[in-house]
């Protein structure tokens, strides 16, 4: 299908439904047994818009969302995505629709819809603006809003509006009967209740379409028919629309001319064998696949392959919208396979996901490192003050960096959980956030009192990046370097699993000789056992040949790599500057994170006395403010 028009900016815009999904993270477990639950947005056509995004296409949702919290955390998430907002509609008289659901068996999944008086199922007429409709290329209208009249009455006007401009319609029956009041509180799951009423509100949108979507007890809702072969026919008698059945592990045929009588005459895309694990989201992320090859000119071979290996995506993993496959995700897959039927184990695949999809972060970071344990409480020792100033003393740290930075973007702080709750209250939203983790000089790697790290960290903001500090040479010996990698390897599942970024501080010359390759066959080496970090935060003082060694390093085993920051051992300014010099004509360095050189001296003044709180922070202020000031004028260098 090729472009309808210069005018149109976005590609598809999807209404109706969107909620918060909160999953039961126990497996294999009743509602009634779930003890935690994960958070994401969920909804048929949210969880499309946010697909057809990971897969490239300029996409919008047009919803509700209520005033509150929940509200803010999916139009948040959607902009996160690449979603356009605009028609997101805040309703401030209803509540955002929430949905509890649990994995119970592989094709049972109990769930909950909290949608009384909700403010997706509010959208009415006012909340459709043509102009926006002609925007797009095509137009997702959801089954679920063909229920109620003011919302039939919205996606109505949508359809108007997009026959009049030639923007493309798309019917997606996404068929809840307990949605439609054909099931009871505790039938979420209900796949199909037979009702004149639905089929009488659906059948006259058929004849609008260019695209019908829906699995084989949609098509017979639509329809209203009794069989899937009379139901294909019935489509098809007032319909010119390209018919897609979904049919589950079997795939999907797509109907693009008569209906013959065989239902296997149609175009198959390629099938791809996997687990089952659990089957929600399933449709949504196949609706995304087929738009993202129909939008962008394939086969409908292609398309359907495409839909299909997406949808095995889903199944295989827990969440709906989370788990969406990107455009690089797919692509790899579908080049390479996978050796796991289950593709939540395949560890290419998760890692090129979670490097696509973890939130957006500032080309550059100019941190102000603070979190320090060992050195500060000596500090404090040593002057008779009690280690409980240290909290105040970290947070005069935050507001200097804050100062520096002036409200714009790429600054950051490195703020310790033990002395850093006054801190992390004043760190200004846009910062990136780093968090250590490590005992305070430990070799071998030891967390710093925790016992279980996983449980710990799930007790973190998604926003604050775990970082950790291993004295680490790879000549370190055997059984030395071997405990260490287990260590690092066990922190690297946990933070994934938790789902925070992780930032990986090798510090080598204080473990033996530094050469040109000394850190990057550290970095190689960490790679091979399947340690990717997020970030690498590496020593300033290093060469030319060393930083391109480094480079190479970290470019050939992980290209998703977010860079590197520079640490600054407590080296005087001037010195800082020289190294900072060399480092920069790496492609991967993003900036720095450091402290003592810019704290060590307040600390110590402020610690006993000698001066207040404003001398602390601006103090602090100006020394980093020499650092960012240096660092800027050596990319701008670098740039002229």
């Amino acid at each position: 299908m090729g472009d309808t028009g210069e005018t149109r900016w976005l590609d598809v815009i999807a209404i109706g439904r969107s909620s918060v999904d909160l999953y039961g993270q126990q497996i294999g477990s009743r509602l009634e047994d779930i003890a935690s639950f994960a958070k994401s947005v969920g909804g048929c056509p949210a969880n499309i818009a946010i697909g057809t995004a990971r897969l490239g296409l300029r996409s919008a949702l047009v919803t509700r969302v209520g005033a509150e919290q929940m509200g803010s955390f999916i139009r948040e998430q959607l902009a996160r995505e690449g979603v356009e907002t605009r028609g997101v509609v805040t309703d401030p008289q209803r509540l955002t629709a929430l949905v509890l659901l649990a994995v119970e068996a592989d094709h049972t999944s109990p769930m909950i819809f909290y949608r009384e008086d909700c403010a997706d199922m509010a959208l009415s007429e006012e909340d459709i603006a043509p102009d926006f409709i002609a925007s797009a290329r095509a137009l997702v209208v959801t089954g679920t809003h063909f229920s109620r009249p003011n919302t039939g009455a919205a996606q109505w006007k949508a359809i108007r509006a997009a026959k009049e401009a030639g923007t493309r319609v798309v019917l997606d029956v996404d068929y809840r009967p307990n949605l439609w009041g054909l099931a009871g509180h505790a039938e979420g799951f209900a796949r199909y209740v037979k009702s004149d009423r639905v089929s009488a509100e659906l059948r006259p949108v058929l004849s609008e379409c260019d695209l019908v979507v829906g699995t084989e007890e949609e098509i017979l809702i639509a329809s209203g028919a009794e069989d899937l072969l009379a139901a294909l026919r019935a489509i098809r008698a007032v319909s010119a629309a390209t018919i897609v059945l979904k049919r589950g592990p079997m795939g999907c045929i797509v109907y693009d001319g008569p209906i013959s009588d065989r239902l296997e005459d149609g175009i198959l895309g390629q099938g791809f064998p996997i687990e089952v694990y659990n089957v929600l989201g399933a449709g949504d992320a196949f609706m995304s696949g087929l738009l993202r090859g129909w939008l962008g000119g394939e086969s409908w071979s292609t398309a359907a392959t495409w839909a299909n290996a997406c949808g095995a995506f889903a199944v295989s993993r827990l969440l709906c919208s989370p788990e969406i496959p990107t455009f690089p995700e797919l692509q790899h897959f579908l080049r390479h396979g996978s050796p796991h039927r289950a593709l939540r184990r395949d560890a290419d695949l998760n890692h090129i996901h979670w490097a696509t999809t973890r939130r957006p972060q500032s080309e550059s970071i100019l941190a102000l490192a603070c979190d320090h344990r060992a050195q500060i409480e000596a500090l404090a020792d040593r002057l008779g003050v009690p280690r409980q100033r240290i909290d105040r003393f970290k947070a005069l740290a935050v507001e200097a960096a804050a100062r520096v930075a002036g409200g714009r973007e790429g600054y950051g702080v490195l703020i310790d959980g033990t002395y850093g709750t006054e801190a992390f209250a004043k760190v200004p939203r846009n910062f990136w956030i780093g968090r250590p983790v490590e005992k305070p000089g430990s070799r071998p790697l030891a967390f710093d009192g925790m016992t279980d790290l996983g449980s710990h960290l799930r007790a973190w903001p998604v926003n604050h990046a775990v970082k950790c500090l291993c004295f680490y040479h790879p000549d370190d010996p055997a059984e030395l370097r071997g405990q260490q990698e287990q260590t690092l390897l066990q922190l690297h599942e946990a933070t994934r699993s938790a789902g925070l970024e992780l930032m990986v501080e090798i510090i080598a010359a204080k473990a033996g000789p530094l050469g040109d390759d000394t850190v990057a066959s550290a970095i190689r080496r960490l790679y091979a056992l399947g340690i990717r970090p997020d970030l690498w935060k590496l020593e300033a003082n290093q060469g030319p040949a060393a930083w391109r060694a480094i480079d190479e390093a970290i470019l050939a085993n992980d290209p998703y790599c977010r860079g590197v920051l520079l640490l600054g051992l407590e080296a005087p300014e001037a010195e800082l500057m020289q190294s900072f010099r060399q480092a920069s004509l790496s492609r991967l360095v993003r900036g720095f994170a450091v402290g003592r050189t810019i704290f060590a001296e307040a600390a110590e003044n402020w610690l006993a006395g000698r001066i207040g709180d404003e001398d602390a922070v601006a103090e602090m202020a100006a020394r980093f403010g020499r650092l960012v000031e240096g660092w800027q004028a050596l990319r701008h260098e670098q740039a002229a």
